[in-house]
């Protein structure tokens, strides 16, 4: 019998453990995940941020954005390396239940999809335009679509092959456009110089960097279930943030002020030319191949939780990228900043639960321990928790309602403490006895 993740249309353990043999080392996971940052995608959130903000301004809304980031990133990854499962399947056991973790593979599915869309929009644009506008925005999309699609669909290490030659030629265009703004601009005058263009506020641009990746932040157990231990997801956490978030969004901002605009391509073209607007947009291959990665592994969850169908991760693959392209020759892009904002609410919720039930009441953790030992899934979890879609909506809600603050921070926070004392007023947590009748049961039935 084939094992997961070694057929051609690569399963990549979607509905298993990764198991102990298939960890990886820390830097091959690490660049997976800073290729889900160094990407145009930041560029294009960091020159939105230089146009509306001074540099100051624009680093501390940088600052919150990736603290709430690092914050979520770090705890899912622990459980996700711990556990070996990726986000949606982790969340069976950590609040949501069977049915729950389905509602969490939708959601992540689409706003992946989403961004899939946004960035093939991106990638092909470029290409169109580098071509001179031969093969027309459809069939440019279609193209570039076409070809994350194919590279997703052999898994993981395709992921990592793509993050070994994507990744150091970025960073090397992004050092040639530093020496080129420091050649034609005084360092100390683009950080004092006044925001070009209309005026963001702070709680707003902290948004928009939380929203931006907090995707990324609650499907890091994607990456993280093939690290070897904690203090590896600790290293790819941190050092993620502080190049991606941080280092990319502040070079965009100075890059911002110096062309005095928000075009991502024309500051990139301006400073580092069209060969290294290519490298830059080809870039745009790794975080997409990671978008339609994670939203395979979703929908992969819920076709199985909610229908038990076990389909391959593979042929999933290829549906999802079919719809995504298909968005982006639609024009997703035109919704990009009102889309980061919209994800900034949606997404937060999710993590505040998941932290909550497996960190701090634990309820799951003797079934998992158990199980993790066989190398096995637990026998059974819970159907649904109404506590959980409670906390969850008044968690949104709070972040969408309200603007004191950061938004994407209060539905976090809103989410977490409601569920905790949802769940000890209304639901006691299972002790261990418990979790081995059910057990028990489950293998009589």
């Amino acid at each position: 019998m084939q094992l997961a993740g070694q057929s051609n249309m690569a399963d990549d353990f979607s509905l298993t453990r990764v198991p102990t043999h298939a960890r990886l080392p820390m830097w091959e996971v690490l660049l997976v995940r800073i290729g889900a940052l160094t990407a145009l995608s930041q560029f294009m959130l960091g020159a939105a941020l230089g146009y509306g903000m001074t540099f100051w301004q624009a680093f501390w809304a940088t600052m919150l954005g990736s603290v709430i980031l690092e914050v979520v990133s770090l705890f899912l990854g622990i459980a996700g390396a711990r556990e070996g499962m990726s986000t949606s399947l982790l969340a069976r056991w950590t609040g949501f239940g069977k049915y729950g973790s389905s509602i969490i593979g939708a959601v992540v599915a689409i706003s992946l999809i989403g961004w899939f869309g946004v960035q093939n929009s991106v990638f092909a644009k470029g290409l169109d335009e580098a071509l001179g506008g031969v093969l027309g925005f459809p069939l440019a999309a279609a193209l570039t679509g076409f070809l994350v699609t194919v590279i997703v669909i052999y898994g993981f290490k395709w992921l990592s092959w793509t993050a070994k030659i994507a990744v150091p030629g970025f960073l090397v265009v992004v050092a040639y456009g530093i020496y080129e703004v420091l050649r034609h601009h005084s360092v100390s005058e683009l950080i004092s110089s006044p925001a070009p263009g209309p005026a963001l506020s702070l709680g707003m641009a902290a948004t928009m960097v939380a929203g931006g990746f907090m995707v990324g932040a609650v499907i890091t157990p994607d990456m993280s279930r093939y690290c070897r231990n904690g203090k590896d997801v600790l290293w790819m956490t941190v050092i993620g943030t502080i190049v991606g978030e941080l280092g990319v969004n502040m070079i965009a901002v100075l890059m911002a002020h110096a062309v005095k605009s928000s075009d991502v391509v024309d500051i990139i073209v301006q400073t580092a030319g069209w060969l290294g607007a290519a490298v830059v947009i080809f870039a745009t291959v790794k975080i997409n191949d990671i978008n339609l990665y994670s939203s395979s592994l979703g929908i992969t969850n819920l076709l199985d939780s909610m229908f038990r169908i076990k389909m391959n991760r593979g042929w999933v693959t290829l549906v999802i990228g079919t719809i995504g392209t298909l968005l982006s020759i639609m024009g997703i892009l035109d919704q990009f900043v009102s889309f980061l904002t919209l994800l900034g609410v949606w997404i937060p919720p999710i993590a505040g639960i998941m932290v909550v039930d497996y960190f701090v009441l634990k309820r799951s953790r003797n079934v998992l321990d158990e199980s993790r030992k066989r190398g096995e899934l637990p026998d059974s979890c819970e159907n649904i928790n109404p506590i959980t879609l409670i906390a969850w909506a008044l968690g949104f809600t709070a972040g969408y309602l309200f603007d004191i603050g950061i938004p994407s921070l209060n539905s976090l926070l809103v989410s977490g403490i409601v569920y905790y004392a949802g769940m000890k007023v209304f639901k006691p947590t299972h002790t261990k006895e418990q979790d081995d009748n059910i057990i028990r049961t489950n293998n009589v039935g």
